[in-house]
């Protein structure tokens, strides 16, 4: 169960790291970016990347059973 919680808190905080990124990186279409090339940076960056592999993260998580599951 601690094992379960401590992957989801790393996954969190790898999704929250990811997005704050995306989210400044959103800076970048006020200088002349358009959307296509804003997106094409992104998911160029390591950083943004993390997000995505926080959310698989928590996913795995939540939705694997556990050891002690209920079932009806």
């Amino acid at each position: 169960m601690f094992v379960r919680i401590l992957i989801f808190l790393i996954g969190f905080g790898l999704t929250l790291i990811g997005s704050i990124y995306i989210i400044l990186y959103m800076n970048l279409m006020t200088i002349g970016y358009s959307f296509k090339e804003y997106v094409n940076f992104i998911i160029r960056r390591h950083e943004c990347i993390y997000s995505l592999v926080g959310f698989i993260l928590m996913t795995i998580v939540i939705f694997t059973g556990g050891k002690y599951e209920i079932r009806i």
